[in-house]
């Protein structure tokens, strides 16, 4: 009697476990593409005159839970660095303060912006029913420049 493939048989067995070789291969790709594809938000630096303050208090909030609002001399509100009409500034502020209650509204301006844009400013903000208002002052600034 011959024996078939020259007397060695071949066993193939599947293997049941799940090869975890190249994981760790796997998860420094994936954090290294997480990474360099992140985009952070960041406003853009105007060149404006702060107002003084003498005494100001630290926002003890995250950087996502404080909205800016750029208020120009002439009259252009800026909301994330958006040019937004003054009269629609309740009509965007609202939703977004309606979906996180811990939102703090930010008024940035030149020292030099009349008032009456920072009033109505102000007063879109009240119809929209926000509560936390904070005006951004030279001393704020230079506080949270050096915490950084």
């Amino acid at each position: 009697m011959a024996l078939k493939s020259g007397g060695l048989e071949r066993q193939s067995k599947a293997s049941h476990e799940i090869p975890s070789s190249s994981m760790a291969d796997i998860a420094f790709l994936l954090l290294i593409f997480f990474m360099v594809s992140t985009v952070f938000q960041t406003d853009k630096n105007r060149n404006i005159e702060w107002a003084q303050a003498e005494a100001t208090e630290k926002i003890d909030e995250k950087q996502k839970n404080i909205l800016n609002i750029w208020v120009e001399s002439n009259g252009d509100v800026y909301i994330s660095d958006a040019l937004r009409p003054l009269d629609q500034v309740s009509a965007i502020i609202a939703p977004l303060y309606r979906g996180n209650r811990e939102l703090v509204i930010s008024i940035r301006s030149d020292r030099t912006v009349p008032y009456r844009f920072v009033d109505a400013v102000q007063q879109e903000l009240v119809a929209a029913g926000v509560v936390r208002v904070v005006f951004a002052t030279e001393l704020e600034r230079n506080i949270t420049r050096e915490i950084r």
